[in-house]
């Protein structure tokens, strides 16, 4: 943060300075992602966790979602950022039903909103995570068993509907699982439609509760999947300009995704 006295800090970020007539903070929105800071490990294939947080005890229960949510806004308050941004299932843990994962959630989101309402923080965008659970292991909304895309279509509805309770200004589409491993056993046309359904039942959900923000798909070629749908910008933009999606959606683009994809 700006007061740090750790020499290898940086420190010199002036949000309220103009630069071309816009406060840097308007450029250079700045967003803890709750994935990355406060449920990754911090291991990796060949190795194991490098990250142990004081505040977790091993449990994934309600209460230590509470824990979580605490200590992430102590620390966006401690950074000095305005934003912060989640996937459904790492704020909330997993229940046996649809119904009390859901309950779970709204827990979770109600303290947050309390939390961000007291620090004036906002929410960047929320997402479904889609790509962790068994059930997803061959994808979400190109998945070939009906009960699995009607779970994770009423998984998105959920998320979108914490999103727009908690004022995101975007909701993220990224599937992580939405390829294949090979064309052998991949109906790909089918798969693509499916794809497309899902995101415009999505495009519906949003104009029937309301919700103004943006809808943001992002491209990633690979990993976890061989090969992913979504491989880059391009192919994106082309999959949603074929199934009349082109002005509902825009792209979110992750500089690693891009370079993964071979744009350098």
């Amino acid at each position: 943060g700006p007061t740090s006295k750790n020499p290898l800090s940086f420190k010199w970020y002036n949000a309220e300075e103009e630069i071309l007539g816009k406060k840097m903070k308007d450029w250079f929105r700045f967003s803890v992602a709750f994935w990355h800071t406060f449920r990754g490990t911090g291991g990796d294939p060949f190795g194991a966790a490098t990250k142990h947080w004081p505040w977790e005890d091993g449990t994934n229960s309600l209460s230590m979602a509470k824990r979580r949510m605490r200590a992430n806004f102590e620390f966006i308050n401690k950074l000095g950022v305005d934003f912060w941004c989640f996937h459904d299932r790492d704020i909330a843990p997993d229940a046996p039903t649809l119904e009390e994962t859901n309950a779970n959630l709204d827990e979770v989101v109600a303290l947050a909103q309390e939390l961000q309402t007291k620090g004036k923080k906002s929410v960047l965008w929320g997402t479904a995570q889609l790509f962790m659970h068994p059930r997803y292991m061959h994808g979400a909304a190109t998945s070939s068993e009906l009960e699995v895309y009607a779970y994770a279509a009423a998984q998105v509805k959920k998320a979108m509907e914490a999103t727009h309770f908690l004022g995101g200004e975007n909701y993220v589409f990224w599937g992580g699982r939405e390829g294949y491993q090979s064309l052998l056993n991949t109906d790909m046309e089918r798969e693509l439609n499916h794809l497309a359904r899902f995101l415009e039942a999505a495009v519906a959900h949003k104009k029937k509760i309301g919700f103004n923000g943006t809808l943001l798909i992002e491209p990633k070629p690979q990993e976890p999947t061989k090969h992913q749908y979504d491989w880059d910008a391009a192919t994106t933009a082309n999959f949603l300009r074929k199934y009349g999606l082109i002005g509902e959606f825009k792209l979110n683009i992750e500089c690693n995704h891009a370079t993964l994809s071979g744009h350098r």
